[in-house]
Formats: structure tokens, sequence, C-alpha cells
């Protein structure tokens, strides 16, 4: 079932059941109320990530409280897609884009990863998990991707789950075009690792190159920013081997 992105869309952070009365946040007050000029018995869509979206209608029972009184369900919930993405961070505005990006093209997991040539860093998982919020409330995502606290690339592989494939860009690779490389893997639980603006270091890309769950894919003939190579390998992995291929996840 498609998203109706007619109605305003909320993340609510209590669990939504029929006949509850939810408050919203101060920051739900002032653009409902005060930008949107919304007025009680108007209509906004709710979900807290667990128990689908739903209709329901403003209640003001004072002039700084708002509630929103559940109606009817509009769509069950989805389970969160099975890719995570793994990240070098970007600089903080680059970084916000980079997230936001990274949810609507299907990651369930973020988690960041400090490399040897790392420039950026994380200081405020909130604002990130915030990210995560406004773009799933923009795009109709009924699960929220969680952002786990950052850890460093050696730490994080030498813990890994060897069913869950890491694909990772290389811009070393010798070929230009990563389809060949992803038509080769057949195992459905993946993982995808974008580094830094510098690159991963040498001794980085020999360590990987060494690991049997992990492949290596190009991302074309130009150098590529960061966040721009994060959007262009999210896109082609889901289009060769991810949900895109097939419908078994919608939003």
């Amino acid at each position: 079932m498609r998203a109706n992105f007619r109605m305003q869309r909320l993340f609510v952070s209590s669990a939504i059941s029929a006949g509850a009365e939810l408050e919203a946040t101060s920051d739900q007050y002032n653009y409902l109320v005060n930008v949107l000029r919304m007025q009680a018995d108007d209509d906004v869509l709710i979900f807290d990530g667990a128990h689908g979206e739903w209709r329901a209608k403003l209640v003001l029972p004072s002039r700084k409280k708002l509630l929103l009184a559940p109606v009817e369900q509009t769509r069950p919930q989805t389970p969160l897609p099975d890719l995570h993405y793994l990240f070098a961070p970007l600089k903080v505005g680059r970084l916000d884009y980079l997230v936001q990006k990274a949810v609507e093209m299907g990651a369930g997991l973020l988690q960041p990863v400090m490399t040897q040539h790392v420039q950026g860093k994380i200081t405020n998982l909130d604002r990130l998990q915030a990210n995560v919020v406004e773009a799933a409330e923009q795009c109709g995502i009924l699960s929220v991707p969680e952002v786990c606290a950052p850890v460093r690339l050696r730490d994080l592989l030498e813990t890994w789950p060897k069913d869950r494939r890491i694909i990772y860009c290389d811009e070393g690779e010798e070929s230009q075009n990563p389809l060949p490389v992803l038509s080769g893997i057949s195992e459905r639980k993946l993982a995808l690792l974008v580094g830094p603006e510098g690159g991963f270091s040498e001794e980085e890309r020999q360590w990987l190159r060494t690991l049997p769950y992990v492949t290596a894919i190009p991302l074309g003939p130009r150098i590529l920013r960061a966040d721009t190579a994060a959007v262009a390998a999210l896109a082609v992995v889901q289009a060769a081997i991810g949900d895109w291929s097939s419908s078994a996840y919608s939003i």
C-alpha cells in the first residue's frame, strides 16, 4: 500500500493504539498549530515504527497542549530493510544529508565507522536520529532505522557476523562497472561500506581484501565525493541485488 503524501506525517515515540491520545511534542505543536495553522479535528498521519500508520485527529485541550487521537490504521507495519549501511562520518552538513539519503534509499541500520583517514566525527547521535526520523516522515517510511554508536573499522570487522556480506566501494578497482561483481553475490544479508573523503588507507584496503566475507566494487570512471558515492552505491546495490530487484519491501 502506497503512502499518502497529501497529509502531514508525524513520528510519535509512544505506542499507537485505538482510543489512545498521544501528546505531541512542543516542536510538533509549534509546527502544526503555529506554522500550518491546523485546528482541532484536523487529520494527520502518525507512525511509531512498530504499529503501522494511523490517521489521527488533532485535539487541543488547552492553548499550549496538543493531543493526537488515532482513528484508524491506514497502513500495516512493514519490517526494517535488511541492508546495513556502514559509513565514515563526514562534516556536519554533509553528514546530515548522507543520513537522510541512506534512509530514503532503504538502509535498515546506520553504523558510523572510524577509519584511518576519517575527517568528520560523531558528537551528537540524537541529531543523526532526528535526521532519520525526518527522512522517514517525508518519504512515507514506516520502519525507523537505528543509528549506532561509532566504532573503529578494525573493531567492527573483527566481530563481524560472517553470514552478512560487506560490499565496499574501492576507488582503486581496475574495472569501472560494479554490476558484474554484484551479479556474483548470492547472499541476501548485506552491508554496504563507504569510506571517508580521503578514501581508505592502503593498509585498510589490503586488509579488507583478505576477508572472505568482503567484496570490493568500483563506482565508475569518476572520483565521487563521499556523500555522492554513498547515494550512488546504495542505488546500484539496491537495483542489482537489493529490494529494488524484488517486491519484498514497499513503503
